[in-house]
């Protein structure tokens, strides 16, 4: 496998959005930044807030998450970089707080942002790591869910679920998804 050459955090800009559940892919963006030391700063063409490391981009869209796939559509055809080099980090319902999965392709389970992305991309054959915020139990109660903060016990399953997608970043970064979804499927606590 090839190395990725953009890592996608998906979330909605503003302050009012910061601490939501559906903000868990800017999160592990911010970490990544810091731990890369690579600053983020907003750049217009790209719709977003972008960082660069040789070959590798970050990206925050700031098109909110249902337009995501602007943001990734613009950096990845301007740098000509496949879906298949695209990681696309982001909150998933169906997996519980602090459960990681990381998968290429395959559907995107109602997730607005991941939606847009495949309809820009004409693919769905991103890279995927779904970070797990849980689910309300009711679907009508799903958009003011993942638009509010994750409570204080859930937190501190998320939390330690995006350090560990950090220790296994050498992995991701090297295009051994396989040794990486070893190391990041384990069991939550």
């Amino acid at each position: 496998m090839s190395p990725p050459r953009l890592i996608v955090g998906l979330g909605n800009p503003g302050g009012e959005y910061a601490d939501n559940r559906h903000n868990v892919g800017f999160w592990f963006i911010d970490q990544l930044a810091r731990h890369l030391q690579v600053p983020l700063t907003p750049q217009g063409k790209f719709l977003g807030r972008v960082g660069r490391q040789g070959d590798l981009w970050l990206l925050q869209p700031m098109t909110y998450m249902n337009l995501s796939g602007q943001a990734v559509a613009a950096l990845a055809g301007f740098y000509k970089i496949a879906a298949e080099e695209t990681l696309v980090v982001h909150d998933d319902l169906d997996l519980p707080p602090g459960a990681i999965r990381l998968k290429q392709g395959g559907g995107n389970g109602g997730h607005n942002g991941l939606k847009d992305i495949q309809a820009r991309l004409a693919t769905p054959d991103f890279w995927r790591l779904r970070l797990g915020i849980g689910h309300p139990g009711e679907r009508a109660e799903v958009i003011n869910y993942v638009l509010k903060a994750p409570r204080r016990e859930e937190q501190e399953l998320i939390d330690p679920a995006i350090d560990r997608c950090l220790l296994a970043w050498p992995l991701l970064a090297a295009g051994d998804y396989a040794a990486a979804q070893r190391q990041l499927h384990l069991k939550t606590p």
